[in-house]
């Protein structure tokens, strides 16, 4: 008779365990709505007054909070399973936010096209005028000193120095008239030009999270030092950068320059819905299902939870680990980027500092979903609903009205038993492996 190994588990532990692991976060978002829900009803109803926490005016303004950092959580969810991670996210999302505003702001279309923009040109010619201005009092003021009888000696100089500065006057009033012209042509090309300022913003936001993300991801792979570390000096060296493009103040594009559909993309109000949910909730969704494609049916996706298992296995299995490191940096950068876009859409403004501090709310929302610090695990669903359990909590607790210290201790509490949880489920796969 053959043996029964009873410490194997059984085919129906089996099935259950991965499925419990997959709804494991959305079970802990359903229990977080549930209780909020009674809490604000019971609360209502001493109050002698209907509850709001379920309205789905609340669920809209909800839904619109969380997608910054549900999306900028996304590209999380790829480097924590690589094994990885990224403490630039915040400073990161910042610098796209304000490379979205400062295009804008400057006609980067018309920028591109004809080397200045309405704004740009205005205050050029503006100084030009300027000088032409104090240059016209210099010489008014040495004619008269000419006038006045001056000595031979100091004559001969004053005109030698009136001399020049007639000859500077002319220069400048040349200048002007040339900017005059440029002015014409740039505001008569403006209304062609301008309303693709918008997109080629969006555009260029994209890419400087793509591009912060390869520095990441390159540093990574060509220094081998330890991702906490790099991203921890590429967070400064990001706020830094987004500094110098905001020239250390909030770039505020003109009305004007912003156009509706970027400025709807985040709104909770009423006109801006697009099948009851604000838009920037259906690009997040199309965004998630597209990397759980690419995670789960993509040899791309299976190097990424090979690299997050074990590094050194990867590379022994063919891998090229420089390589991937990179593209999941990258492209956890473009998410990023979209992060950015949806904060410069809820401002209607880039600042350098608008961004400090998510990266530990983006790093929260793949810990609570179920992901392992450890490498290896992460699921975009988990992502989604632990980004949507700190957002119901944050609008859940303002219902009750309990102060933001609240707020921040049972975020606390939550993410310490999550990453508990996982590190007791890494002991036991260690023992069971043993």
């Amino acid at each position: 008779m053959s043996s029964i190994d009873l410490s194997s588990p059984t085919p129906r532990t089996s099935f259950l365990q991965p499925v419990l692991r997959a709804l494991g976060p959305f079970l802990a978002l359903s229990i977080v709505i549930i209780f909020f829900a009674v809490a604000d009803a019971w609360q209502a109803q001493a109050a002698g007054k209907p509850g709001n926490f379920l309205t789905l005016g609340n669920v809209q303004r909800v839904s619109a909070a969380t997608v910054i950092v549900a999306v900028a959580a996304l590209g999380m969810t790829l480097i924590i399973i690589s094994g990885g991670i990224d403490l630039s996210a915040g400073t990161a999302l910042s610098l796209c936010a304000v490379v979205t505003a400062w295009s804008l702001k400057n006609d980067v279309a018309l920028l591109v096209v004809h080397g200045n923009s309405v704004s740009g040109i205005k205050v050029s010619l503006r100084d030009a005028q300027k000088r032409l201005h104090k240059l016209n009092g210099d010489v008014s003021e040495l004619t008269v000193r000419l006038q006045t009888g001056a000595a031979e000696p100091q004559k001969t100089t004053i005109e030698a120095e009136l001399a020049t500065q007639s000859a500077t006057v002319a220069q400048q009033k040349t200048l002007v008239a040339d900017l005059e012209t440029q002015q014409k042509r740039i505001i008569a090309a403006a209304p062609t030009w301008t309303p693709w300022s918008a997109p080629v913003a969006v555009l260029l936001a994209l890419l400087a999270g793509a591009l912060v993300g390869a520095i990441n991801g390159s540093l990574v792979s060509g220094l081998r030092v330890v991702p906490f570390i790099v991203t921890l000096g590429t967070m400064t060296l990001f706020l830094g950068i987004a500094k110098l493009i905001a020239e250390e103040t909030t770039v505020r594009p003109e009305i004007t320059q912003n156009p509706m559909w970027l400025k709807q993309l985040t709104s909770s109000s009423q006109d801006a819905m697009v099948g009851g949910m604000p838009m920037a909730v259906w690009i997040t969704l199309a965004l998630a299902a597209c990397l759980a494609a690419v995670l789960h049916l993509t040899v791309f996706g299976r190097h990424v939870f090979a690299l997050g298992s074990n590094e050194a296995t990867a590379r022994l299995c063919g891998i090229q680990v420089a390589r991937t490191k990179i593209l999941v940096y990258a492209l956890a950068g473009v998410f990023t980027g979209v992060a950015g876009i949806y904060q410069f859409s809820r401002l209607s403004s880039g600042s350098s500092t608008s961004g400090t501090g998510l990266e530990l709310k983006i790093i929260a929302a793949v810990v609570i979903g179920g992901g392992s610090l450890s490498g290896g695990r992460g699921a975009v669903l988990g992502t989604l609903c632990g980004a949507a359990i700190m957002a119901v909590i944050e609008s859940g607790c303002t219902q009750l009205g309990f102060n933001n210290p609240y707020q921040d201790i049972i975020l606390g509490v939550i993410i310490v038993a999550a990453v508990t949880l996982d590190q007791f489920r890494q002991r036991r796969l260690g023992l069971a492996s043993r």
